[in-house]
């Protein structure tokens, strides 16, 4: 097969403690999943979960014991975090329902669903869609993949981010509006999950802008910690 141009090198996030690589197909992200969270931003309730996507070339990928870099992104003023749980698939499938969703997982990681939240907003306002708060070059910074049987009780797990040291967001992964599991199953009656996606399952309250120079640190429990400076 002969290309016109030459193809892109596939993106993968290591997994912990082997020299084995996850590859990554899509990226889907659960919006507004955190009570605390869906009120800071202006609503309310258990609303049915909605989806968007971000470029598998988003990834970030931060090694355990290492600081990762972003680039402030052109063209916003106000460039806020989200640390999220990140769920692995390794088998893919169509309505899958929520008491089978663990046999597709093949693990968790630490995620940051960096956004231009001026951008999204503005696009919110227009009624458009807001890929260009959300979508943008290197949004989607990674930790390495747990394999599923090391994570320990990943739905019960603190989940947080400190910026320079200070805390920005703390929470708990069992506040989640709709659960890991339930997420599966609403997700893949949408689109059939295929092995490598990731899941960005939702962030809690307390999300802010960093800016050049800041340092972020974000974990889940039994998961590690994701190291990042704004560059």
């Amino acid at each position: 097969m002969r290309y016109i141009v030459n193809p892109p090198a596939p993106v993968s996030v290591p997994v912990l403690g082997t020299a084995d690589r996850f590859p990554v197909h899509r990226i889907y992200c659960v919006g507004r999943n955190y009570e605390e969270h869906a009120k800071e931003m202006g609503f309310t309730g258990r609303e049915p979960p909605f989806f968007f996507l971000k470029p598998a070339d988003a990834v970030v990928v931060v090694n355990a014991g290492e600081t990762g870099s972003m680039p402030y992104p052109s063209l916003t003023q106000n460039l806020h975090h989200e640390i999220e749980l990140v769920v692995a698939i390794g088998t893919g499938g169509k309505n899958i329902a929520a008491a089978d969703a663990h046999q597709h997982i093949y693990g968790y990681a630490v995620g940051l669903d960096m956004t231009r939240r001026d951008l999204q907003n503005d696009m919110k306002k227009q009624g458009r869609p807001w890929c260009i708060g959300k979508a943008f070059d290197q949004s989607a910074p990674i930790g390495p993949i747990t394999p599923a049987a090391l994570a320990g009780d990943v739905n019960n797990a603190e989940i947080y981010v400190q910026v320079n040291g200070a805390d920005r967001q703390r929470s708990h992964v069992s506040k989640l509006i709709w659960n890991v599991a339930e997420t599966i199953e609403h997700l893949s009656a949408a689109w059939e999950l295929l092995p490598g996606d990731l899941i960005y399952t939702g962030t809690p309250e307390g999300v802010a802008a960093v800016v050049r120079g800041d340092t972020l640190v974000g974990g889940v429990t039994g998961l590690g910690e994701l190291h990042l400076r704004i560059a």
